[in-house]
């Protein structure tokens, strides 16, 4: 049995599905079904999603057909009533939906995506390529707000040389979790970064990475750097 069916049979059997899983199913994205994000996304945004929000997804599927693509951001849109969603792509889409924004745009384009303003959520879910994300990522940090979050989809790119040649998306939130104790290193004159003063906690699923943005500058209990 194919996993969204199963996954709308014991909806309708049982009635406990999360809010942003029922909307995945209704509007046929693949963050069910192919993946289990939604699942994921409603543990952290169920208690946010009534807030004026501003929203950023990389990438609305459909690939290169313009009449294809948008079921993440129409099931956003539902599930982010009172939010400013945009949602981007690098192929032209014609949209006619209402409850978010398009604009057609590369995600590795920085003045274009500088362009889109600030934001309280950012997901990128857009060419899967290890390099374009880390870039969008470097990029777009100083755009998220604090107390915002920025999630990583299909980290399964890492693993596949054809869009990781060069280095792995996963390896390099692996190496920032070090700077999130980057108060405890013993060394003199340690410079912290932006990232080790801003990201306050990184939580890793299967493909997916979450992001957290804050103030992460309390000082050790025991290491003094001088």
């Amino acid at each position: 049995m194919d996993l969204s069916v199963f996954l709308f049979y014991l909806w309708a059997t049982t009635k406990i599905m999360d809010k942003l899983s029922e909307l995945g199913i209704k509007y046929g994205t693949d963050k069910i079904g192919s993946h289990t994000y939604t699942p994921i996304y409603n543990k952290y945004f169920q208690f946010i999603r009534l807030n004026p929000l501003r929203i950023l997804e990389i990438g609305y599927g459909g690939y290169g057909d313009p009449d294809k693509g948008g079921e993440s951001a129409r099931m956003w849109a539902e599930y982010f009533p009172v939010s400013d969603i945009i949602v981007t792509d690098i192929n032209p889409k014609n949209v006619t939906d209402v409850g978010y924004s398009f604009r057609c745009g590369d995600q590795t384009d920085d003045s274009f995506m500088l362009s889109l303003g600030w934001f309280d959520i950012i997901i990128d879910d857009g060419s899967h390529q290890s390099e374009h994300m880390i870039h969008t990522f470097e990029t777009l940090w100083k755009h998220l707000n604090d107390g915002g979050v920025y999630v990583m989809e299909d980290t399964q790119g890492s693993y596949w040389p054809e869009l990781s040649p060069k280095r792995k998306v996963t390896d390099y939130f692996k190496a920032l979790t070090d700077g999130l104790n980057y108060n405890e290193v013993r060394r003199s004159g340690y410079q912290p970064t932006e990232f080790d003063q801003t990201i306050v906690s990184i939580h890793f699923y299967h493909n997916l990475i979450f992001i957290f943005k804050g103030d992460n500058t309390e000082p050790s209990n025991t290491v003094k750097n001088v």
